[in-house]
């Protein structure tokens, strides 16, 4: 195990207040300057690297919107995450904080990060992740969809995961990520959400080093369709998307639409979990309660269709 960041870049501050304060527990005030360089813009990788892989080509682990690379790790409910089990079946495996994520640092606001945050509330998570239509603090007063498969009753140690986020960095970010395919070199890409949609745009861009996709619940597309013949992409769809808001259906038609054209040049096939007999996933099928099961139709496909 090893960890490394890629990207970034520095910015110089002139002309803000100088403070004093207290920076250890009972010290005394001393002067804290902000006037000067910072670094900004980079992103926290961590690289599991097996003694023995069996497989050539390492697998990238991105997650999505307002999460960090722990999306992959554990979950909520204490079980293994899909890191574990692609290093069970013999990947190395590199997971990343997205950057202004986790241990990817933040940048001052607004004097670098010209916009707010924004926070997610548990309300929001809820339905957006699709565990049920309303949000109660009391777990026995909420909807929860009958078939539901995430561990609802460890919701509250799922939200202590999320972090804040800045809806204008995609750019920012998008260079990051290609730095770290660049610097690891031919790669499997295995995104969710927001990361998943970061995750085609750099097949898109980089289609000599990406030899395979695996979307998890995409959210946002490319703005500009495949140039060239792209690596084999997988999309994984959840359940109850039609129950929760046009925002989801929207999210899936513009994933269709790109898919579609790009399905001229590569080969894209869906997973859709309910149309395939699978019930009951969230947003998170990589924490839901048959994630391992979910974890082996994308394993089979990689290795059936990577080079």
């Amino acid at each position: 195990m090893r960890s490394f960041f890629v990207g970034g870049q520095t910015t110089r501050l002139d002309g803000l207040p100088v403070q004093h304060r207290s920076m250890v527990l009972n010290g005394a005030l001393r002067e804290v300057n902000p006037n000067g360089a910072h670094m900004h813009g980079q992103m926290y990788v961590q690289h599991y690297q097996l003694t023995s892989p069996t497989h050539a080509l390492p697998v990238l682990l991105w997650h999505g919107g307002g999460m960090t690379g722990a999306t992959w790790e554990t979950t909520p409910d204490g079980r293994s995450g899909w890191l574990w089990r692609f290093l069970q079946s013999g990947f190395n495996v590199y997971v990343s904080d997205a950057v202004e994520r986790g241990r990817s640092s933040f940048a001052m606001t607004p004097h670098i990060f010209k916009e707010e945050p924004v926070f997610r509330t548990k309300e929001e998570g809820w339905k957006t992740f699709r565990l049920g239509l309303s949000y109660s603090d009391t777990l026995s007063e909420c909807h929860i969809f009958e078939d539901q498969l995430f561990p609802t009753q460890s919701f509250n140690e799922f939200t202590k995961q999320w972090v804040p986020r800045w809806p204008g960095h995609e750019a920012m970010i998008l260079a990051a990520y290609e730095a770290l395919v660049r610097k690891v070199g031919p790669c499997i890409i295995v995104g969710h959400s927001q990361g998943a949609g970061f995750a085609a745009e750099i097949a898109r861009r980089l289609p000599a080093y990406v030899r395979a996709v695996v979307a998890v619940e995409p959210g946002g597309m490319p703005s500009e369709l495949p140039g060239t013949a792209l690596a084999p992409h997988l999309v994984v769809w959840g359940d109850h998307i039609e129950l929760s808001g046009s925002h989801w259906v929207g999210y899936r038609d513009q994933a269709a639409r790109y898919f579609a054209e790009a399905s001229k040049c590569t080969q894209i096939t869906e997973l859709d979990l309910p149309a395939a007999g699978i019930k009951g996933n969230s947003h998170f099928p990589m924490m839901d309660v048959n994630s391992d099961d979910v974890f082996q139709h994308v394993v089979r496909w990689i290795t059936t269709n990577q080079p």
